[in-house]
């Protein structure tokens, strides 16, 4: 367990130091950046550059250098990002936006990996279900790395110098590189499958070839509303409402309320799954959700309302903090093997959420967001429900996590 567990320390402080240096240059893109549109450009290219990235890169990258090394180098394309913002032009900014978008989605599609293949194979020794060992890692994850938007939006309010973000990405790949262990997905495999390398274009296809499973298809909407609802309250959340009623200095002060609450939540979610099941989980972050989407329709935001106006990211933290454990421990639970071409899909579609929201961020009226995010909050609840009749119909009686199921080809196994 302790070694388990200083793998999940590793990896979650590894992203914590990573994300508190790029979260404040991604939060402050627009309005450092704002000649000619530079900054919405960057983030325009990043998010399109990581589209492409996880139809492709996850599953190739992965097999071929293992978790631990396809995280340690896609970290250092975050660090080629913050090095292009101390000499910002068209010609350096654009460039090293494509680098990160490329790896962003081997980045986190190992690391969802890594933590599913330690969860399972801690709770196979130690006899517990693997399910809620998933969650709970996840939980310690997201607990931590959830602070990076504590620390970066309080650089980003306090105008402290870009030099120390740049230091922390370095240090992020340092600790990945020193102390995370490799992992490999079966420690018992035989010396046959040792040898049963997949080829490279049955890999290169692996995201796609997923999406065969029809329960990936109806994971869509609840994935890609991970990206709407995040989209939201990061662009307008904080520019119709905060910016224009407060002053745009209270920005990053509302996202430490909300990334605050978000990491506290997730460690206690992580936690408390096992005993409430996910489903109940759901059931609250999508209760919590419209109630806020529906207060946010009536309101009338007014500078003396100060509360109000961090009652919201409180409530949209604890929200956010149910989507990304469950929605991460569901993936988990569900194609454990295929985790590769599961995340590298899971970050494809939570992406074109953020490109969509991004997109019509400046062409329509808040109101109409609003229904939009409703609309698409009500289609991942119904599409959800219908792979948990699924799952429960394949397996009656039987605990989720001990199904072994092994949906499309056999060459999408997990080779470390």
């Amino acid at each position: 367990m302790e070694r388990n567990l200083k793998n999940v320390l590793v990896i979650s402080f590894g992203f914590l130091l990573l994300f508190t240096a790029y979260g404040g240059l991604q939060s402050l893109q627009s309005s450092l950046h704002s000649e000619e549109g530079l900054g919405v450009a960057s983030l325009s290219v990043l998010y399109a550059a990581l589209i492409l990235s996880s139809m492709f890169l996850p599953p190739i990258l992965i097999k071929k250098l293992g978790c631990k090394w396809t995280i340690a180098g896609s970290m250092c394309c975050y660090i080629a990002f913050s090095l292009g913002n101390f000499y910002a032009s068209w010609y350096t900014l654009i460039p090293t936006s494509v680098i990160l978008g490329l790896g962003g989605a081997p980045l986190w599609s190992a690391k969802c990996t890594y933590l599913t293949i330690a969860g399972n194979s801690y709770a196979k020794k130690a006899g517990k279900n693997g399910k809620d060992i998933i969650n709970q890692y996840f939980g310690v994850f997201f607990l931590i790395f959830q602070s990076s938007g504590i620390w970066g939006n309080l650089i980003s309010s306090l105008v402290f110098s870009q030099a120390s973000n740049k230091a922390s990405g370095v240090l992020a790949v340092l600790l990945i590189v020193i102390f995370l262990d490799q992992i490999k997905s079966d420690q018992a495999e035989t010396e046959k499958e040792k040898l049963e390398t997949p080829s490279f274009w049955s890999t290169f296809l692996a995201t796609f070839q997923h999406l065969k499973d029809k329960r990936q298809c109806l994971l869509i909407p609840l994935t890609m509303y991970s990206g709407f609802e995040q989209g939201f309250l990061s662009g307008d959340y904080t520019k119709t409402y905060v910016t224009c009623a407060l002053g745009i200095h209270y920005v990053g002060y509302v996202m430490i309320c909300f990334s605050a609450v978000n990491s506290l939540c997730s460690l206690l979610f992580g936690k408390i799954s096992q005993f409430t099941g996910r489903k109940l989980l759901f059931a609250l972050a999508t209760v919590t959700n419209t109630a806020c989407i529906i207060a946010l329709l009536l309101w009338k935001p007014h500078p003396k309302q100060l509360a109000v106006f961090f009652i919201f990211p409180a409530l949209w933290g604890l929200s956010d903090s149910i989507w990304q454990t469950q929605t991460n421990g569901l993936y988990s639970v569900l194609f454990e093997k295929h985790t590769e071409a599961a995340f590298a899909n899971y970050r494809l579609w939570e992406s074109c959420g953020f490109v969509i929201a991004f997109g019509y961020s400046t062409k329509l009226q808040v109101y109409i967001k609003l229904y939009i995010l409703l609309s698409v909050l009500v289609l991942s609840m119904v599409t959800y429900g219908v792979v948990e009749y699924l799952e429960a119909k394949s397996s009656p009686g039987t605990p989720t996590a001990t199904k072994k199921e092994n949906v499309g080809p056999p060459t999408q196994e997990t080779y470390m």
